[in-house]
């Protein structure tokens, strides 16, 4: 996924209210953006760290730049959650993730389940649909000997944790379920739930795992240019 137009960088200021954040541009204009994201973003959210925005053409905009990167522990990270499913859809059909080759029709935000939409739904004439929910990943915390571990989610996620029931229902009903975690960030080598911060959702998962719901994940590479799927990180523990 390339980004529309070349990024504005500046610094952090303060973020608040969820979705929204000062900055300061490079130029020296204070201004306030978009933030895309309503999680914790742990260790993501230090003043004065360096960010890249993009800028919206909506005229209509009351904040027309939006924060996609932020540098944190010395990598580029990216924070807006609108991405991950354009990255997965692209990476689907250059056939850059084995485990969802061989679906040539793929439809996105499909409704399912109680009023619920699936990030994607892959269909062949030959197999059952493939519902696939995909989460962003950005938090990687120090782990004193368990080496660079990025971690989901990074506050509690009641939403995702219906997803996983969701998905359990599409294994049930004899279709594929798959939970894809992409990681929006280069400097990790594993991944685990992280059940300090939401031990519903880990619990969810495991309980999902064993209904037949698959889960993976995957590392991005992350430029100033753009954001792409890169390689599989296996799950810590498992």
């Amino acid at each position: 996924m390339n980004f529309d137009a070349p990024l504005l960088s500046g610094h952090l200021v303060r973020r608040y209210k969820r979705f929204l954040a000062d900055v300061v541009l490079a130029d020296g204009e204070a201004t306030t953006v978009h933030v895309p994201n309503s999680g914790a973003m742990i260790g993501l959210d230090q003043p004065g760290s360096a960010v890249w925005l993009s800028r919206s053409s909506n005229r209509n905009r009351k904040y027309p730049l939006t924060l996609e990167l932020i540098e944190a522990d010395g990598t580029l990270v990216g924070v807006n959650t609108l991405h991950p499913n354009r990255i997965v859809t692209e990476a689907i059909a250059a056939d850059r993730i084995p485990e969802l080759i061989g679906y040539p029709r793929r439809r996105r935000e499909v409704r399912y389940g109680q009023g619920s939409r699936v990030d994607l739904l892959l269909e062949a004439n030959d197999r059952p649909p493939c519902y696939v929910e995909v989460k962003n990943v950005h938090l990687r915390r120090p782990m004193r000997g368990c080496g660079r571990v990025a971690e989901f989610p990074d506050c509690p996620t009641a939403r995702g944790a219906r997803h996983l029931e969701e998905l359990s229902a599409v294994a049930a009903s004899g279709g594929r379920a798959v939970m894809l975690y992409l990681v929006q960030r280069a400097d990790c080598d594993t991944f685990r739930i992280a059940d300090d911060l939401d031990r519903v959702y880990a619990v969810g998962l495991d309980h999902a795992r064993a209904a037949g719901v698959e889960a993976y994940c995957y590392a991005c590479t992350v430029t100033v240019t753009g954001i792409e799927l890169d390689r599989p990180l296996p799950f810590a523990g498992w």
